[in-house]
């Protein structure tokens, strides 16, 4: 597991600052700034996230049991549903993509949620 999460982490954390200076940079005069916001905030997620996963697979190391990599794989699956929901829904326009962001949400949450039971299970 601390291979995968860290792969992930960098590949998130990567792609997060290069889209982020695409966003500042070529998307600027490109995207309403209601969108560009939008696209920031798809931004500012994953690289929260980015970093969460990089803990995760600290975590992951150190810590027995499934629910360490459970929290990984909600992180993960929370960057791509819920930024990834973001970057489509601006720079295709098509609104319907906004109804996959909250599920997003919701696996950042699902994923938090098991780093605090982990942390309750540690006594």
């Amino acid at each position: 597991m601390l291979k995968i999460f860290l792969m992930l982490a960098a590949f998130f954390g990567f792609t997060g600052v290069g889209l982020g200076a695409f966003a500042a940079h070529g998307l600027k005069n490109r995207l309403t700034p209601e969108y560009l916001a939008i696209f920031q905030t798809g931004v500012q997620y994953q690289l929260i996230h980015a970093l969460a996963l990089f803990c995760t697979a600290l975590l992951a190391s150190h810590l027995p049991g499934r629910l360490v990599g459970w929290a990984g794989a909600l992180f993960t699956l929370g960057i791509v549903l819920f930024s990834g929901s973001l970057y489509l829904l601006t720079l295709t326009g098509v609104g319907k993509l906004g109804i996959i962001t909250p599920i997003g949400g919701l696996m950042f949450l699902a994923g938090w949620l098991c780093l605090g039971l982990v942390a309750l299970s540690l006594g």
